[in-house]
């Protein structure tokens, strides 16, 4: 298929600086950039297969189609709303779809992987990578780091209101795979824990007291990951000035010894 075919028949339903997602026919079409190789296009699809053979709901994929000079990820098109559409549209239910995003989470971490990268060494690898901070804020990262417990829970590394589908017949279907890991659960928590606090602090802070009281982990331990997670952030691409400021005050180890 041509890329103007797609454009001209399909749907458009999302799109990023490098990745566009259109609906055809049942069928969703992830279209990436040419800065995308086929290596981490299939890389993609094969994390979001393995979910699902661990046993997580997800896009069923059908396979990787060149179309032009780019590739696209075919997988099942999930007609349904986001949680974070759902929580936009009920604000007065925003308790009850965070209690809903927690057992969703908790249920990723209920399964355990062994075939896909761990979280600690993805982790390393970027605070090494990071040219803002000096030796002495790495060290104390990876420090830190070195002396968390190490898992092999599946992460999804992303975890999110806004990758979390509740299809026509209720069913909870989880998107986006492309960071997922294996690792320490809590680990995850966390890095959904500042994506959430990015838009709103009470809501991130709302969201780790549900997850604590229904996993009975500890609150500290969490918060522990902060630094590890914000460093992570700090490689993504940072739309604000603000969301760069609260990533730079969790770096902050002392704040969570």
């Amino acid at each position: 298929m041509k890329y103007q075919e797609l454009r001209k028949n399909a749907e458009s339903i999302a799109h990023t600086a490098k990745i566009e997602v259109f609906q055809l026919d049942g069928t969703a079409y992830k279209l990436f950039d040419k800065s995308f190789s086929p290596t981490q296009v299939f890389y993609e699809a094969m994390l979001q297969t393995m979910a699902g053979e661990a046993g997580v709901r997800v896009p069923k994929i059908y396979g990787i189609e060149q179309i032009d000079d780019r590739f696209a990820i075919l997988s099942e098109y999930i007609e349904g709303k986001t949680v974070a559409e759902l929580m936009e549209e009920y604000p007065a239910k925003k308790d009850y779809y965070l209690g809903l995003l927690a057992d969703t989470q908790l249920d990723i971490h209920s399964h355990t992987v062994s075939d896909i990268k761990k979280l600690k060494h993805k982790i390393c690898r970027e605070i090494k990578s990071l040219t803002m901070l000096d030796d002495i804020k790495k060290y104390e990262l990876e420090t830190r780091l070195a002396s968390m417990p190490e898992h092999n829970k599946l992460c999804h590394g992303n975890f999110g209101p806004d990758n979390v589908v509740i299809d026509e017949m209720d069913n909870i279907v989880v998107l986006d795979w492309v960071a997922a890991t294996r690792g320490n659960s809590a680990a995850d928590i966390a890095k959904t824990y500042f994506k959430l606090a990015l838009s709103s602090t009470e809501l991130a802070e709302k969201y780790i007291s549900t997850v604590c009281e229904k996993s009975e982990t500890s609150r500290q331990y969490i918060y522990e990951w902060l630094p590890l997670m914000a460093a992570c952030g700090l490689c993504e691409k940072i739309p604000s000035e603000r969301e760069k400021a609260l990533l730079y005050s969790w770096l902050d180890v002392a704040d969570y010894d």
